[in-house]
């Protein structure tokens, strides 16, 4: 995500700057090799002291970490921003170790991407037409705000606002659930003995409700810790929705599966028009 946001900025605006941090000497050449990166460093310190605007584009459970490590060598006006999934836990994180920088702290949130993750990922189009969420504090000046919403709207994307609180309980719902969905089906299926016959008659419908389960796991990790309450919630509205299905299949009651089914396909159908 950091790397499509990078190559984005630079087709529009090719003078500035990039400099990358990675823990990851490997994964620092392949960002200058790919031209994502100008130059880059395992001294997080070196990068950010230099740098006009910081995002955090790493697993939502390493972010309290960078920004306590990184917050003494800032630079003092530099915007601090990132693309993470879950708000609540970072606007804690930022809060605890960025001291007078989390004035200039804005939580993003694009709504792109894909299943595959790293540098060579990286789609310098990626945010055209999609929508980016920014969740500001109640601290955040308005000069942050309006620089990280130009930045996103420079990459091509819609920029909203949304409260933290919000936020965490939209995509607990849209996002953070079909994945923990997926990841179940494929684990279970997989501990099957027959687990191998299953897959190889897996076809279309299998694939398009599975392919998240591509997803990074460690991302992922992070994301279903840091946003289980709203998680632990849908999955019971979840379980409620497959008890009321095993009635309907108990009892022979295709007139009540039939209308489910039907209502379901409208309510998506909906959501794609309108989309």
């Amino acid at each position: 995500m950091g790397g499509s946001f990078a190559l984005a900025l630079r087709q529009v605006a090719p003078q500035i700057h990039i400099s990358g941090y990675d823990r990851d000497e490997v994964n620092l050449a392949a960002a200058r090799q790919l031209g994502v990166i100008d130059q880059g460093s395992v001294d997080l310190a070196s990068v950010v002291r230099e740098a006009d605007m910081v995002l955090m584009a790493v697993p939502v459970g390493q972010m309290a970490e960078l920004f306590e490590l990184m917050a003494p060598h800032l630079n003092p006006v530099a915007v601090v921003t990132d693309v993470g999934s879950t708000k609540a836990g970072l606007v804690e994180a930022a809060r605890r170790y960025l001291g007078p920088a989390v004035t200039r702290f804005v939580p993003g949130h694009p709504i792109a991407g894909a299943e595959l993750s790293g540098v060579r990922a990286a789609q310098g189009g990626l945010f055209q037409d999609r929508t980016v969420i920014l969740t500001p504090l109640e601290e955040t000046l308005p000069h942050p705000l309006a620089w990280v919403r130009s930045c996103w709207e420079l990459c091509g994307a819609r920029v909203e606002c949304q409260t933290v609180t919000r936020h965490d309980e939209i995509f607990g719902v849209v996002s953070h659930l079909p994945h923990l969905l997926s990841f179940a089906l494929v684990y279970e299926i997989a501990q099957r003995p027959d687990a191998a016959t299953l897959f190889r008659f897996a076809a279309s419908g299998f694939r398009d409700f599975t392919r998240i389960a591509g997803s990074n796991a460690e991302m992922w990790r992070d994301i279903s810790l840091a946003n289980r309450g709203v998680l632990k919630v849908e999955l019971s509205r979840y379980r409620d929705q497959l008890e009321q299905l095993m009635e309907w299949l108990d009892t022979a009651d295709g007139a009540a599966l039939e209308d489910f089914m039907r209502k379901a396909r409208t309510a998506r159908r909906q959501w794609q028009e309108g989309s």
